[in-house]
This record gives C-alpha cells, structure tokens and sequence, in this order.
C-alpha cells in the first residue's frame, strides 16, 4: 500500500515508491535531484502544526516540503521508529 510523503508522522519512515502523475515534470526532476529517488527512504524528522511544511531526512540530507510537493510522492510505510 502507498500513500502521499505528506501523510506520514513525526518519527515514521518508508521507502519511496514513485511520484503521482500529475506532478510537473520540473518539480520531479528537482526532487530526483534532491535524493527522493524511487527505493530510497525517506524519514519524516518534524511535522509542525497548522499545516506548516514538515521536515524530512533522505540520503543524509535534509529538507522541508511542503504538503504541495510532498503531497505527490508515493511512499511504502514502514512501522515507526
């Protein structure tokens, strides 16, 4: 089962499956760029209230998406940790 990078708690990682279609082809490339390759996980590191972008670790490094961006890459859950 996958679900959106937005959906996932503070603590709880998973493994990136693929980005939705309707992501532009720039911001997918950007992201690519950035780590967020299909089959590298990604850990969510701060998830702020009111919808304030979260904070994310993938490959050693990290970044804030988002739930515009984050919204469209498709992740594998894993338990928390």
């Amino acid at each position: 089962m996958t679900v959106s990078l937005w959906t996932l708690a503070r603590g709880q990682r998973g493994a990136i499956d693929s980005f939705d279609e309707a992501l532009q082809d720039d911001y997918r490339i950007r992201l690519m760029e950035l780590g967020f390759h299909p089959g590298e996980t990604v850990s969510c590191l701060q998830a702020p209230a009111l919808g304030a972008p979260k904070v994310y670790r993938v490959a050693n490094t990290v970044f804030s998406l988002d739930d515009e961006v984050a919204g469209y890459v498709r992740v594998r859950p894993e338990d928390n940790v």
